[in-house]
C-alpha cells in the first residue's frame, strides 16, 4: 500500500511538472481574446444606384474575414460579443455597454471602426483597437482604398490584417 501512496504522488508531481513547463514555453500560452464589432458604413458619395445591399453584405464579410485571417495566424483568439438589436458597432452603441459586452465575452482587445465612402472611387477606412481592461486604444489607423467591388474590399481587408499583425506590440 506505501507504494502505491508514492506512486501516485511522483505521477502527481510529473504532472505538475509538465504542466509548469509547458506554462514556460514559449508559444504555449493561450493568445490574447480579441472580439470585431459590426462596423458602421457611411455613403456619401452621391451616387444614384441604390448599393446599400452590397455594401451591408461587403461590411460585413469585411468583418468576418477580419475574424477568420485574425484567428489563422493565432496571435488572437477570436471571440464574439454579445450585442443588443441593433448591434454592437461604435455608433449606435454607448462606449460604456460596448466596453461592458467586450468584458462579458472575455476579450481582452476589441475592434471598432467603419468605411465612409466618400466618391465613386475612394472609400476611407478607420479602425482602432481596444484594450478592455485599460480602455484605452491601441491601434489606431485610417486607411483609404479605391472601388468599390469585393475585389477591392478583399484588398482593404489583408492590408489591415497584415498591419495588425506587424503592430501588434499592444498584445
Amino acid at each position: 500500500m506505501p507504494q502505491m501512496q508514492t506512486g501516485k504522488r511522483i505521477c502527481l508531481g510529473a504532472i505538475g511538472l509538465a504542466s509548469l513547463l509547458a506554462m514556460a514555453i514559449p508559444g504555449h500560452a493561450e493568445p490574447p481574446a480579441l472580439a470585431v464589432a459590426a462596423l458602421d458604413y457611411i455613403d456619401t458619395s452621391g451616387e444614384v444606384r441604390d448599393q446599400q445591399a452590397d455594401h451591408a453584405r461587403r461590411l460585413k464579410n469585411f468583418a468576418d474575414a477580419l475574424r477568420s485571417d485574425l484567428a489563422a495566424n493565432g496571435t488572437f483568439r477570436i471571440v464574439s460579443l454579445d450585442c443588443p438589436a441593433a448591434g454592437c458597432a461604435a455608433s449606435v452603441t454607448p462606449p460604456d455597454e460596448l466596453i461592458a459586452a467586450a468584458g462579458k465575452a472575455g476579450a481582452a482587445y476589441v475592434v471598432l471602426g467603419g468605411v465612409h465612402k466618400t466618391s465613386t472611387l475612394v472609400q476611407w477606412g478607420k479602425i482602432e483597437i481596444l484594450d478592455v481592461a485599460r480602455q484605452k486604444v491601441v491601434f489606431d489607423r485610417l486607411l483609404t482604398f479605391r472601388g468599390d467591388d469585393d475585389t477591392s474590399w478583399q484588398r482593404a481587408e489583408a492590408f489591415v490584417v497584415r498591419d495588425i499583425l506587424q503592430n501588434a506590440a499592444f498584445k
